[in-house]
């Protein structure tokens, strides 16, 4: 059974509660990196995903030489990247739940599914 050191100002015990509370939020920090979204060949990859409220996707357009536009146009939530320069990125903050289409406005064909959880 494991026992803890009680805390005692400039102590050991509050030294090493303060590296693992640090270490915690730094974890935390690191879990909410972008899911990246590439554009190229004129598809979305993944074409489909789930992530939490508050997650971002980062659209990257990978290919070579093509243009990319993406968009979304809902009643509750709406970005537009502009159009993207080959190996330019954008980041957009889904923070309302719910299931989009995003569209690229270059692509017609192009389609992602986002699946928003709570």
């Amino acid at each position: 059974m494991a026992r803890f050191l009680p805390l005692r100002a400039g102590g050991l015990g509050f030294q090493i509660t303060a590296a693992i509370v640090g270490g915690l939020f730094a974890g935390a920090a690191l879990g909410a990196a972008p899911y990246t979204i590439s554009q190229k060949d004129r598809e979305f990859r993944p074409r489909e995903i789930i992530i939490k409220r508050g997650e971002t996707l980062r659209f990257v357009n990978d290919d070579g030489e093509l243009l990319h536009h993406a968009y979304l146009s809902a009643d509750s939530f709406d970005f537009d990247t502009g159009d993207q320069q080959p190996g330019s990125q954008f980041d957009v903050v889904f923070s309302v739940p719910g299931d989009y289409t995003v569209l690229c406005g270059i692509h017609p064909k192009m389609k992602l599914g986002v699946h928003v959880t709570k």
